[in-house]
């Protein structure tokens, strides 16, 4: 393990830049700053820009001996998640600390330390005057509030690429790699239901007036799937799995396991034996917050009140539009006579979705195979990459694959990184790079 590139990685964590702290937007500008460095410093093109108000790093390694290959875009997000509970670490969040195999420190797997990773194939593999393409970066610094800068600057660029190259998601377990071939989007909403004028006393109008907390409960029920089951409206366009993505799937460690690690229980009796096709090829809806009403003083009355936050993943295959309607009409068809029901869309996200035949994806399991020593299985995401869908109206293939571990505890305190795979991670990303130079076909177009 490389020790230069640990002390890079050292210096790259000590910078918190927390996009979702109004206070350390100047540390977000500096950790793309200190990126773009280390791309010029490579003998490259790079520079942190700013894309309508926020942060975007663009630079590029050109290919060795100025060969006519492909060019393949690098993407991965600079910006790291909040480190509260603070009293839960064990260490520093922001200063990089080895135990026992494993590096800590946030960002360290989400997604700067994979990140380095990419960016040290691209650059080893120029030092050697064996890049065989030309390797693009794109990475943004808002990735953790859900940011779409870097699909909005994808949509705008011209150059495009033949091919790109991500690594921001986990092995499946431990020696178990991944491609991602498909992400869920997201339509998020927030209901605002009055049922009158004022709180009632229970004793006198209960039974007779309409109750906001009842008619909300009523009016989300709906909606809710039953033993699984959306209503046929929120199911329209879903792509249905492919035999390849079956065959993976059969291969994934049981359901009710991975439940039960996260001391979850399942929904309904179906729920552990279908939890792939729920959690990544079908769309799930889920209450995320409710409030109304006095649930911790003892007060006798009918609120009129009440609120609540749903939100709708959508599988691929699926129109935001057409999903984000369908789910207010059923949602107003449901609340009760004489409810006044505020429906409001707050975020909206495609999903997306790569063909996992495309040659390009075909070239980087083989390639990736060949170095890790095991073909990394097909499978989806159940979150939301805005990247992923901007890629695709592109026509541009997207490898989406990682080195994080299910224990790697990202988003949580005491986020870590298996430094073993360090190693192994840039030799299957210049495995996969050189693969692309001596067997994809560019796009004259794009270069």
């Amino acid at each position: 393990m490389s020790q230069e590139l640990l002390a890079e990685l050292a210096e790259w964590i000590a910078i918190p830049s927390v996009s979702a702290d109004p206070e350390r937007v100047g540390d977000v500008e500096r950790a793309g700053e200190w990126l773009a460095g280390k791309i010029r410093e490579a003998g490259g093109k790079g520079a942190r820009i700013d894309w309508q108000g926020q942060p975007l790093v663009v630079g590029e390694i050109a290919a060795s001996d100025g060969r006519d290959g492909p060019t393949v875009l690098c993407y991965g997000h600079f910006d790291v998640q909040t480190v509260e509970p603070i009293e839960l670490w064990e260490s520093d969040p922001f200063t990089l600390v080895e135990r026992e195999g494993w590096l800590y420190g946030r960002g360290v797997a989400d997604d700067k330390g994979q990140l380095l990773i990419l960016l040290e194939a691209a650059r080893s593999l120029a030092r050697d005057g064996a890049l065989p393409v030309n390797v693009r970066f794109a990475c943004d610094g808002e990735e953790e509030i859900g940011g779409h800068s870097i699909a909005d600057f994808l949509a705008a660029d011209e150059r495009g690429a033949d091919a790109c190259l991500i690594f921001d998601t986990s092995m499946i377990e431990r020696d178990v790699p991944a491609f991602t071939i498909a992400s869920r989007g997201l339509a998020y909403f927030h209901l605002e239901l009055s049922s009158g004028d004022r709180d009632l006393h229970s004793g006198v109008y209960g039974g007779a007036a309409l109750n906001a907390l009842h008619a909300l409960n009523t009016t989300l029920a709906a909606v809710l799937p039953i033993e699984g089951r959306l209503p046929g409206p929120l199911l329209e366009g879903v792509t249905p799995l492919s035999a390849e993505e079956l065959a993976s799937i059969a291969t994934l460690p049981p359901g009710a396991d991975v439940l039960a690690e996260q001391g979850a229980h399942p929904s309904d009796s179906n729920a552990a034996a279908e939890f792939y096709r729920r959690t990544g090829a079908q769309p799930a809806l889920d209450v995320n917050g409710i409030v109304g009403g006095s649930p911790h003083l003892q007060k006798t009355v009918l609120p009129v009140r009440a609120e609540a936050n749903l939100s709708i993943r959508l599988a691929p295959g699926q129109d935001p539009d057409t999903i984000a309607g369908a789910l207010e009409r059923l949602l107003r068809e449901a609340a009760p006579a004489g409810a006044e029901l505020r429906v409001q869309l707050l975020s909206l996200s495609p999903p997306g979705l790569v063909l996992h035949d495309a040659p390009a994806i075909q070239l980087a399991l083989a390639a990736f195979e060949r170095s890790f020593g095991r073909r990394p299985l097909l499978v989806r995401s159940g979150g939301t990459m805005p990247i992923m869908h901007a890629l695709q109206l592109k026509g541009i293939p997207a490898v989406v694959t990682g080195f994080d571990l299910p224990e790697g505890n990202i988003h949580s305190p005491n986020e870590r990184f298996w430094a073993g795979y360090l190693e192994p991670g840039i030799a299957a990303a210049r495995e996969i790079l050189s693969e692309f130079g001596a067997r994809l076909e560019p796009k004259r177009a794009a270069v």
